[in-house]
């Protein structure tokens, strides 16, 4: 995982038949659950998660 992706570890997922889309990164919860909320004032019909990228665990 790249340094800057470890600065922003809540993703903004939108949900689609095809596969998921990351939209946006976020640094905290909070900022995420707002651009959600956005996004679904914006586009009701469309289906968004938040989701929070753990770093995975290093192989030994």
């Amino acid at each position: 995982m790249a340094y800057k992706d470890k600065l922003r570890p809540w993703h903004v997922y939108r949900c689609r038949v095809s596969g998921n889309v990351c939209v946006t990164r976020h640094r905290t919860r909070g900022d995420a659950y707002a651009y959600l909320s956005i996004l679904r004032m914006n586009n009701p019909g469309a289906v968004y998660e938040v989701v929070f990228d753990k770093e995975p665990a290093e192989v030994q």
